[in-house]
């Protein structure tokens, strides 16, 4: 059932009616995700049944994004440079009930990314969800930022999620469809002051991810493939080590979130799940800022 609107002129001639009435006949497409009959909301979040391939799975934010989707009911290949962090995560996800897989790769490496994309393939019938987690930061003053820091960033943060992303889309299309999620970051979004954010190309890196994001949902959604990207800001992982060390710098970083925390396990875990699930079954090409309210104070 659809609202019927007449065409512009139409409604410029005539005075608006009190009300709308709906009229008794379909309007050509679904009113919502074409997945069947209507479902209560906890099913729209179930990932049973499904498989999932994310990098850096290892540790941080891809190992809380793995765990959410395994508690999500999906079974889980977690893929790094570092095996055996991926083989303790994959534990954590066998100790959920679910299947799960470790594999190595290095994603600035082509033949190592033909290498993951053939064993996953070889070990999984099908791949519905992809993760783009693993990423490198190069830390050095704007003047002097080595060209070997610059290439090493942008291999593994946008050259290798493209390769990635590309075979695993090939794959998705040929079985009617799937999901991938690239993580980002808020600094694609942003300048940062060099005392705070000497690495300028995982900022720039970062930036492409997000148009990318936007590119592919355009260019896949035919095939039924949804592509998004959440943007994380500041979270509880080794990557805040740097803020840790001084006594009273901490609570001073913190002070530039206006939600006073960084975020934890819990916060990407939903974000996660929410886009890769049928709830997010009309959302593609989105960006998703998990960042506690920094980016929007500037």
């Amino acid at each position: 059932m659809c609202w019927v609107v007449g065409a512009a002129r139409q409604i410029l001639a005539k005075p608006l009616p009190e009300k709308l009435v709906p009229a008794p006949r379909e309007c050509g497409y679904p009113s919502g995700p074409e997945v069947g009959p209507r479902v209560r909301v906890q099913e729209l979040f179930d990932l049973s049944g499904r498989t999932a391939l994310v990098t850096g799975g290892g540790r941080g934010i891809g190992r809380h994004i793995a765990i959410g989707l395994a508690e999500a009911g999906a079974d889980v290949i977690v893929a790094s440079r570092k095996l055996a962090n991926c083989e303790e995560t994959a534990a954590q996800l066998t100790a959920l009930g679910r299947r799960a897989w470790a594999l190595s790769v290095d994603l600035a490496d082509a033949a190592s990314i033909d290498a993951l994309a053939a064993a996953v393939l070889g070990t999984v019938d099908r791949i519905d969800i992809l993760v783009n987690n693993a990423g490198v930061i190069w830390g050095a003053p704007t003047l002097e930022y080595p060209m070997a820091g610059w290439d090493r960033t942008f291999a593994v943060n946008v050259r290798g999620l493209w390769q990635l992303s590309q075979r695993m889309a090939r794959h998705m299309a040929e079985r009617g469809g799937g999901s991938i999620v690239h993580v980002s970051s808020i600094s694609g979004f942003r300048g940062s002051l060099e005392e705070k954010e000497p690495a300028i190309a995982y900022n720039a890196a970062k930036g492409a991810v997000n148009t990318l994001t936007k590119d592919m949902a355009v260019k896949l959604a035919r095939h039924r493939i949804r592509v998004n990207s959440i943007a994380p800001g500041a979270f509880d992982t080794d990557m805040m080590d740097y803020v840790r060390g001084e006594p009273g710098r901490l609570e001073r970083f913190l002070e530039q979130i206006p939600l006073a925390r960084p975020g934890g396990e819990d916060d990407v875990k939903g974000a996660a799940v929410f886009l890769a699930s049928d709830a997010a079954a009309y959302v593609t090409g989105h960006n998703l800022i998990v960042d506690g309210g920094w980016l929007v104070r500037g």
